[in-house]
């Protein structure tokens, strides 16, 4: 019997049921995600964000953000990102690397709309997120519809390593059609 990490298949499978976990599990290590851009400056930025969505067959997924964040204006200037995951459990590290869509305004308005109040309070602080201010709590928290952001990370590439008894590495990408390689770790 063979375990997940002997097969690229299994790998792969591995990786998607837990980005799946991860959305749906606010303790799983993959529901919270380090989400890195690079700034206008070419400076890179790395935050973690909450995974929203993930779309197996489409090989994307979707985090929430304030349109007035700074990651908006990176991803405006660049609309590349990655992202990484680290699964003690499994052992496994996962980065992915993807093309992000931004959506506002009424296209996204019936996902504000069945958001939680408490989920509403992160989307529109005045100063904006980022901003100086003179205390620690010098903020208001003032939800906004009109400064509520999907956005969609249409993966590209996929890069794992399960540091096992044996390490092992595996790539996919979309213009291979997620077909794995082996890789040196």
């Amino acid at each position: 019997m063979s375990n997940w990490f002997d097969t690229l298949e299994g790998m792969y499978i591995q990786t998607w049921d837990t980005l799946v976990q991860g959305m749906v599990d606010h303790a799983h290590p993959a529901h919270c995600p380090t989400f890195a851009t690079m700034s206008p400056s070419h400076w890179p930025e790395a935050r973690s964000v909450v995974l929203r969505g993930v779309d197996t067959e489409a090989a994307t997924l979707t985090i929430h953000t304030d349109l007035q964040s700074d990651k908006i204006g990176s991803l405006n200037a660049n609309s590349k990102a990655a992202l990484h995951i680290w699964d003690p459990s499994l052992a496994l590290q996962i980065r992915l690397q993807g093309e992000v869509t931004i959506k506002s305004g009424p296209s996204v308005r019936g996902v504000w709309d069945r958001s939680s109040d408490e989920a509403k309070e992160n989307y529109g602080a005045k100063p904006p997120p980022g901003r100086p201010i003179e205390k620690a709590l010098g903020y208001i928290k003032k939800p906004d519809p009109d400064a509520f952001a999907i956005v969609d990370c249409e993966l590209m590439h996929i890069d794992l390593v399960h540091l096992g008894e044996y390490h092992r590495r595996a790539a996919y990408s979309r213009v291979r059609n997620w077909q794995g390689q082996w890789l040196s770790p």
